[in-house]
């Protein structure tokens, strides 16, 4: 057990293919279980819209600026992750004809168009589920019952957004694939949480810690849903008449979608520093929800997490802690 005390950081981090990536204030840095077995740490330079511009770095503005910069560098590192570990050794696969004849055009570039075209389609996929069927199952019901749900459109659309998200997070968990990169998910947490409670970084230590933490991105994904019900309950009662336009209210949503983002950051910040029974209720769906995001992980995935942690700290822990 370390005297270290219990301090807060603004660490934070994302489960890869066989590895962990984290940002501390040593930068952004990654570690990957090679396929020979051996860690490989990384460090990557990464450069924030925020240090470009101040106004960047205002309140709800860099929500929505580290919302995409977040999806950006996720993307990348992912990829890496898949070639750092050895996922994309095209040698070993076995490729039809046309991938053979696609590779020897494009070359490197061919995975990238691959990964391009399932990012847009998934894309595509997230709005028909998220936006698209919402509307559509509530419409229907609201027909059945004669208009009398026309009062609750936004609620109801809220509710069936969470629903459609637990439920697709409980069918994407069962994945073999999925199961494993929810390990390091887990591990990545466990590292955190060990670090945080002041204790030395060991594989021993981290196994005692939770898996579970209030700035996860899941967190912050159901924070913005509540929010969301929110919003649309406000602006079905302000613009009635669009949101009886299925195409006018989905635009409508879409615009505000920016601003959902930045005060879900803004609240996801505010949990990282306070520990009070507004942050716990809120909190509280997006804590539930990491049991089906985040597993418990083995000895060896742990590591990973330990040596992604150890990358981005400083040695004195203060330096670290949420300002």
């Amino acid at each position: 057990m370390s005297d270290k005390k219990i301090h807060k950081t603004s660490v934070g981090g994302q489960a890869l293919i066989e590895g962990v990536m984290m940002q501390g204030p040593k930068g952004v840095a990654t570690a990957v279980r090679k396929s020979d077995g051996s860690i490989l740490v990384e460090h990557h330079e990464i450069k924030h819209a925020r240090d470009k511009n101040k106004i960047w770095g205002f309140p709800v503005i860099r929500g929505i600026v580290a919302f995409v910069e977040s999806m950006i560098l996720g993307y990348k590192m992912l990829m890496y992750s898949a070639e750092a570990s050895g996922m994309e050794d095209m040698e070993d696969v076995e490729m039809n004809q046309f991938e053979k004849w696609l590779t020897d055009k494009l070359g490197d570039k061919f995975m990238n168009i691959i990964m391009g075209i399932a990012a847009v389609l998934g894309f595509a996929l997230a709005f028909v589920i998220f936006f698209y069927l919402p509307v559509l199952v509530f419409n229907r019901l609201n027909v059945w019952t004669q208009g009398a749900l026309t009062p609750w459109q936004g609620t109801i659309e809220g509710v069936l957004k969470i629903a459609i998200f637990v439920i697709y997070i409980a069918l994407v968990s069962q994945m073999k694939d999925i199961k494993r990169t929810f390990m390091y998910h887990g591990a990545e947490h466990k590292s955190i949480a060990c670090y945080e409670a002041g204790l030395e970084l060991t594989v021993e230590n981290v196994k005692k810690c939770t898996r579970f933490h209030p700035r996860c991105g899941t967190s912050f994904i159901f924070v913005m849903l509540i929010f969301s019900i929110v919003l649309s309950t406000v602006l079905s009662k302000i613009f009635p008449a669009v949101a009886s336009v299925r195409i006018l209210w989905m635009l409508l949503k879409l615009a505000f979608i920016p601003l959902v983002m930045g005060l879900g950051y803004e609240f996801i910040k505010y949990a990282g520093r306070h520990d009070n029974l507004f942050v716990k209720i809120l909190s509280a769906p997006g804590l539930w929800m990491q049991r089906l995001t985040t597993k418990e992980p083995d000895e060896e995935i742990i590591e990973v997490g330990i040596e992604s942690l150890k990358a981005v700290i400083t040695d004195n822990p203060e330096d670290d802690e949420i300002k």
